[in-house]
């Protein structure tokens, strides 16, 4: 039986935790032995631990033992962060995006997101040829296609039309064998580009200069309690915003042409649901894009930003349970080991031959894991400024192409 310190029930004490582990990752990278680490490294690993360093602290009448640890694997409190602060994150980021001045780096990340979701179906083959999982091997590696090129908002549908969300013991081991699988690479994401001999295999390239906010920048009286009510108010907007735009189209294509989530699914891929980002970045960059100059004295965006992003990384962590994983199905931690190896080694060696910089593959390779919310931030804190608005746009078309290659590999392995 596993209990926490910190209860589920308790969000707002959950979230206390979640703003410790962040304001912990800021502090811990401003040390000299931090500073090896990151302090988004520092994060996910303070998370992992949180929740799954557990101690034995007495048992229930039943006999059962009590095994306690400091934060829960699961909490309303991460829900809220996954669907609340994570699409702010989209504006924030974007305050400052120009449009017409990044089209030339969109165009070379969408070459390098193909090159990511080719080195995820190699990932996926090589898995189901190293790694055996029986009957349900076909829907797992559909399901694992769909998640590592465009994140979960294509893992979902696919669980259902491969019918592996029947067996729920076995979609948790998955997801908690993700969880921590993505924790894992955000952190080796964030500390290769520090590796000299990795680093200099790759085409050079300054990603410093773009058209968000440098951290820091609001001190010396910039950024004030005004700029900051006007920056989540612009944030908060966009969001809201995007999220009627979308139930709008939902209830247009359901009610006049008798379309649902899923048969939109099918005939297109994705849903209209699916869309959130795709409405929520296209309205946060209208305003950057039409008046630069007026949105560009808004200041604070990137450190709420960066203070956000933080704790996703957190949350995320939080909810890997080794334990279960462990328990339950142990060859899906081995899967998605050499699915997610061989994803990392051919795009790496196919970005190096091509020219491509460390930077762009790996926010490439971020966008397909995980989604359209981790790229920009994991850029945002390592401060690729130029590449914030590209990794949610290569985000936004894994949703697009992530179910139909799923549907591929399904149907090929069945």
């Amino acid at each position: 039986m596993d209990a926490s310190l910190i209860p589920a029930d308790q969000p707002v004490a959950v979230m206390a935790g979640l703003f410790g582990i962040a304001a912990a990752g800021f502090l811990l990278e401003k040390t000299k032995f931090g500073a090896l680490l990151t302090g988004t490294v520092w994060a996910i690993l303070i998370a992992i631990l949180a929740t799954n360093l557990r101690l034995p602290v007495g048992a229930t009448p039943s006999g059962e033992t009590v095994w306690m640890g400091l934060m829960p694997f699961a909490s309303s409190a991460y829900d809220f962060v996954f669907r609340y602060a994570v699409p702010v994150l989209i504006p924030l980021f974007l305050m400052k995006a120009d449009l017409r001045r990044i089209l030339f780096e969109t165009t070379r990340m969408t070459g390098a997101f193909v090159i990511c979701c080719f080195a995820t179906l190699v990932g996926v083959f090589g898995a189901v040829f190293l790694v055996d999982l029986g009957a349900q091997e076909a829907a797992v590696a559909a399901s694992l296609t769909g998640s590592y090129t465009g994140g979960t908002v294509n893992f979902v549908p696919l669980t259902q039309m491969t019918g592996l969300a029947e067996d729920g013991a076995l979609v948790a081991a998955i997801i908690a064998a993700d969880h921590l699988a993505s924790a894992s690479w955000v952190a080796v994401m964030a500390i290769l580009p520090g590796v000299a001999w990795v680093a200099k295999r790759f085409a050079p390239r300054d990603h410093t200069q773009g058209e968000i906010e440098e951290a820091g920048e609001g001190s010396g009286g910039r950024t004030t309690s005004l700029s900051l009510a006007l920056t989540l108010t612009y944030a908060l907007a966009v969001v809201a915003l995007g999220d009627m735009i979308v139930r709008a189209g939902a209830y247009v294509f359901e009610t006049w042409w008798g379309l649902g989530p899923d048969d939109l699914r099918a005939a297109i891929g994705v849903s209209i649901g699916d869309l959130r980002y795709v409405a929520i970045t296209m309205l946060a960059l209208i305003l950057p894009t039409a008046m630069p100059r007026r949105m560009a004295k808004l200041h604070g965006g990137f450190e709420l930003g960066v203070v956000f992003a933080f704790m996703f990384f957190a949350a995320i962590a939080a909810e890997s349970n080794i334990g279960l994983l462990l328990e339950v199905a142990p060859l899906i931690g081995l899967f998605i080991l050499v699915l997610v190896s061989l994803h990392v080694v051919v795009a790496l060696v196919i970005a190096k031959f091509v020219r491509l910089s460390l930077p762009e593959i790996l926010i490439a390779s971020n966008a397909a894991i995980l989604g359209a919310t981790t790229a920009p931030a994991l850029a945002a804190a390592k401060g690729w400024r130029d590449l914030v608005t590209p990794g949610v746009l290569m985000g936004v078309l894994g949703y697009a192409v992530g179910t139909v290659l799923g549907t591929f590999v399904f149907g090929l392995l069945s």
